[in-house]
């Protein structure tokens, strides 16, 4: 098996503990990761916080970070393909779409590499005669920056990006679920050249490695992304730190057709906005809400298109939908798609998960008037299309 070890204060190393993460497509064990415990955050918040303080990254130019970022750049670019296969194995996402976000994921931290030496103050006049009033922005410090595992080189990138541009340190903390693609970037910023301690990436549990980041006093910022519920912890973890927030959460998108649409590019649409992550994305196109007149059409579309998707290993190029990234979300799903149709949701297609290795559900439709149904109000991050019509 594969040993992954976390990244702090300039230094791979391993955690407190291991967890042996599972591969989706298989549903069995592949590698180890660090488990980030308290002790370990502590190390990686002091780390962050004495390089914002002292050393090579305070005294260090806008256009010097900027370089960096570039340098950060150029080595996610050449490396793209080696992530781009570890986040399939360690998420199940499938390589068409992994190798396609790392490909401009690079993009994203010379964009900010560009922005370092962009960030202007102001002069304000007043009216006091012998004072001036400059306004100078200034790094807001610490930032704790939390992940989920659906498109987290991305996701890390724009939160990576901008808080080093702007003169922040970080601590990055992976998903659990997946890891292994972050922790390989770990080696990117090392090569980069950041000075130690300016970019920490660990990984862990919530309840006690992400407890630890979110209320930690010399946390001053938190950038977050996945669900709500946990988003609500760390709220209230910030309010001992009064570390300002950044929330990205997740959502039931709807996705509209009248009768006039054209119904075949529209059920291409929406067999995308579902299919897409296997279904696991924050703007998955979850809800299709539907003009009565033109739904059992556009149902019968739907069905064939969503039967025809090739589902297989993740691995496989030609495959359009993968496994889901853990069992745990399997069984959820499973369970809400149960619930809606013993309370009266027609199952149009799937609702069952596959008799095969690996964490696979397959595309699912449910024909579902009641608004207030699971599978309509519930984020099921998979492969389910709830159906209401007007």
């Amino acid at each position: 098996m594969r040993h992954f070890q976390q990244y702090i204060d300039g230094q791979f190393e391993d955690a407190a503990a291991t967890f042996p993460s599972i591969d989706p497509a298989t549903g069995e064990y592949w590698a180890m990761m660090p488990e980030a415990r308290s002790d370990d955050v502590e190390r990686a918040v002091e780390a962050a916080h004495r390089a914002i303080h002292t050393g090579a990254w305070p005294a260090m130019t806008p256009t010097a970070r900027g370089k960096l970022l570039m340098r950060l750049a150029d080595l996610t670019s050449v490396n793209a393909q080696v992530l781009a296969e570890l986040e399939t194995r360690d998420t199940g996402k499938i390589i068409r779409e992994t190798s396609a976000q790392i490909a401009y994921v690079a993009d994203y931290y010379a964009y900010y590499g560009g922005l370092a030496d962009k960030i202007e103050g102001a002069h304000l006049p007043i009216d006091k005669a012998d004072m001036e009033v400059w306004i100078r922005r200034e790094p807001v410090g610490v930032v704790a920056a939390i992940v989920p595992w659906n498109s987290q080189l991305f996701l890390a990138a724009v939160k990576l990006g901008p808080a080093l541009a702007a003169g922040c340190t970080v601590v990055l903390k992976a998903s659990e679920d997946g890891p292994a693609p972050l922790l390989e970037f770990a080696r990117l910023v090392h090569e980069a050249g950041f000075p130690p301690g300016v970019v920490n990436i660990i990984t862990g549990f919530g309840d006690e490695c992400g407890a630890a980041l979110t209320r930690h006093p010399k946390v001053a910022h938190v950038a977050f992304t996945g669900g709500p519920a946990t988003a609500r912890h760390i709220v209230r973890n910030s309010a001992e730190n009064l570390a300002s927030t950044s929330l990205e959460l997740g959502g039931k998108s709807p996705f509209v057709v009248f009768a006039d649409a054209d119904l075949d590019s529209a059920a291409n649409a929406q067999v995308a906005g579902i299919l897409a992550a296997a279904g696991q994305s924050c703007v998955a196109g979850s809800r299709l809400i539907i003009e009565s007149s033109v739904k059992q059409r556009f149902l019968a579309i739907l069905k064939a298109k969503a039967e025809a998707v090739r589902m297989g290993p993740p691995d496989d190029p030609e495959t359009e939908v993968g496994p889901l990234c853990t069992n745990r979300q399997r069984q959820l799903i499973e369970s809400v798609v149960d619930a809606s149709v013993a309370a009266g949701a027609g199952l149009v297609t799937g609702g069952r998960a596959q008799d095969r290795p690996g964490f696979f559900f397959p595309p699912t439709i449910l024909d579902c008037d009641d608004v207030e149904a699971a599978a309509t109000t519930t984020e099921l991050f998979g492969p389910v299309l709830t159906v209401v019509s007007f």
